[in-house]
């Protein structure tokens, strides 16, 4: 490929080159000096390829041999073949190498702050400081075109399926759906802010309205919360709408849209997509978001233990809030060592729970003689028993046994369940999705008020009649998609109904504030409304997944760390007093 200064990118070299004159442009990997010849491996984004100086020519000689790492060069030379004992079978070049004629230095590079070859140890904030060099690095290259196959994969897909992609405002109205939003202040209309979007979610529904039919954009979006690795202040989603479909067509896109990934990213099936209910979700793997490679399950035992003199299980069986699970690991006694059930026990802790108990079934043939247990003494025989059928437990098997408030126990149950899974090896290695639906449409808040479990415009999935006699009991028409254990979208059909929307504000007691901040979309709404639905994936959680990286900050050019700063840049930093006056701000306590 000939692109003005060079002829080829230097990964493309290849032996249907040789005896041809090449130019390549790049940065210098490593410079060898062997007996008199230099060695210099060049590198662009397409990868490296060995060029060679002999000191026919002392004065290009002469230049190769004051090169240094990261030099920025021009080579030209024509390419031959290696040898058959020099083939380096790690590159992709490496039958062939080119003997250099001309060197132009284009730039010289200082110290570096570290170096770029895959065991540098600098850590995450000397790397987000000099992202620059960090990006040169083939293995974050490697990521960042990954990405950007998904987004142009997941467009054409889209497209074929007759979706439009229409950009939507990211200044707009501060309408806060559970993260507090980014305020920029306007400084034509004083005192006034806009909103940076923490989703186009009103826009695409707007759009319906309109007649759009089929909607998608790749859209940039805005959380001020709390950060986690799987989580950024702005973050790229996969937004889709469609009008008059039903929830099966939606999921039936969003499959076909994934699978096209997989298969062009990583040439995999993805297999099935199983259908979970959020109640079997919580009950069986302790998380709305259940990682299905691991094949551990919960089993709930409160109905086996309400009646027991033992009110550390008791307890919370009988209370409506309460739960009792169960987790069954084959094999156990053997696999886990008293420390590392110690360690587990420690975990738990770590993930909310007072106590964790456990069972280990040495032999299930001798009854209560072939158990040991500290709660044994506390429980007869049949509840044992009982328990142990329940979980369909076998010689050599450890049963972990949590209890206490609901929430709490799916927490520690289920990060449990994931941690055993992983530290025995029993997850599965292929990637492994599913939807969870049936959603509750509210969560009870710690302060007692109610919120949405996804947003408010969510449609119930029972009539007027029956949400409004019992708001706080519906259940939602949404539809979660997991992989990997990861939340990669949420979706759900609309509420295209004024007199429905209406009725969800009120159960979250919005009243008169419901018209001021959605009044735009109740009008909306009495205007002709089709019944419309979507989803809205995770760009950057779906790359970091296909490109097995631990951290969406792995697949994001220029991410922000924890603390929700950019050390590249030093943002956010503060303003000079003539901006602030210009936007009519000043800063409480200031002096």
């Amino acid at each position: 490929m000939s692109n003005g200064m060079r002829s080829h990118y230097c990964g493309d070299i290849r032996a249907g080159d040789i005896d041809n004159n090449v130019a390549v442009c790049g940065w210098i990997q490593v410079r060898r000096d062997h007996g008199g010849v230099i060695f210099l491996d060049v590198r662009d984004r397409e990868g490296l390829v060995q060029v060679v100086y002999e000191p026919d020519n002392q004065e290009v000689f002469d230049r190769a041999t004051n090169l240094r790492n990261e030099y920025v060069i021009r080579a030209t030379g024509k390419v031959r073949h290696r040898g058959a004992d020099k083939i380096n079978p790690r590159l992709a070049t490496g039958e062939v190498e080119i003997l250099g004629e001309t060197l132009e230095i284009l730039n010289s590079a200082g110290g570096l702050p570290f170096t770029l070859d895959e065991y540098s140890s600098a850590g995450e904030d000397i790397r987000l400081r000099y992202r620059y060099l960090d990006l040169r690095r083939p293995e974050m290259q490697k990521r960042l075109f990954l990405r950007s196959k998904i987004a142009s994969t997941s467009r054409t897909f889209l497209e074929s399926e007759g979706f439009v992609e229409v950009e939507t405002p990211t200044l707009t109205k501060s309408t806060p759906e559970g993260a507090r939003d980014y305020l920029v202040p306007s400084r034509k209309n004083p005192g006034h802010f806009f909103a940076l979007p923490q989703s186009p979610q009103l826009f695409k529904q707007v759009l319906m309205i309109s007649g759009f039919d089929r909607y998608y954009q790749i859209a940039r979006c805005y959380r001020d919360e709390d950060l986690r690795h799987d989580r950024q202040p702005e973050f790229t989603q996969i937004d889709i709408e469609a009008s008059f479909v039903d929830e099966f067509e939606v999921m039936r896109v969003t499959e076909g849209l994934l699978r096209s990934v997989f298969e062009r990213t990583l040439g995999i099936d993805l297999g099935d997509f199983p259908v979970l209910t959020y109640s079997d979700a919580m009950e069986c793997y302790g998380s709305d978001k259940p990682d299905l490679r691991i094949p551990l399950v919960l089993a709930g035992i409160d109905d086996l233990v309400r009646d027991l003199d033992f009110n550390v299980l008791a307890r919370p069986a009988r209370d409506e809030n309460g739960r009792v699970s169960a987790l069954r690991v084959p094999g156990g006694v053997v696999k886990l060592s008293r420390r590392e059930i110690d360690a587990l026990v420690d975990f738990a802790r770590d993930h909310g729970a007072e106590g964790l108990a456990y069972i280990k079934v040495n032999d299930i043939s001798q009854g209560m003689a072939g158990l040991q247990s500290s709660i044994l003494k506390f429980v007869d025989e049949p509840t044992i028993r009982a328990v142990l059928e329940k979980c369909k437990c076998e010689s050599g098997d450890i049963l972990f046994v949590g209890a206490g408030h609901s929430e709490l126990v799916g927490d520690f149950m289920g990060a449990l369940r994931v941690q055993v899974g992983h530290q025995l090896g029993l997850a599965a290695q292929e990637h492994r999705a599913c939807w969870v639906v049936d959603w509750p449409m509210f969560e009870r808040t710690s302060d007692g008020n109610y919120t949405p479990a996804h947003h408010p415009f969510t449609r119930p999935s029972c009539s007027l009649e029956e949400f409004a006699s019992a708001p706080h009991e519906a259940n939602a028409k949404a539809y979660d998609i997991v992989l990997d254990g990861y939340e990669l979208g949420g979706g759900s059909l609309r509420i295209h109904d004024v007199q429905m929307q209406r009725a969800v504000f009120d159960a979250l007691g919005m009243g008169q504030e419901a018209d001021v901040k959605f009044g735009f979309l109740l009008d909306a709404l009495e205007m002709g409304c089709p019944p419309h639905g979507g989803i809205a994936l995770g760009l950057d959680r779906l790359a970091m997944i296909v490109a097995g990286a631990d951290s969406v900050r792995e697949v994001i050019a220029f991410p922000k760390t924890l603390s929700a700063t950019c050390p590249l840049t030093s943002a956010p930093s503060t303003i000079d007093v003539g901006q602030m006056r210009e936007l009519h701000l000043d800063i409480r306590g200031r002096k």
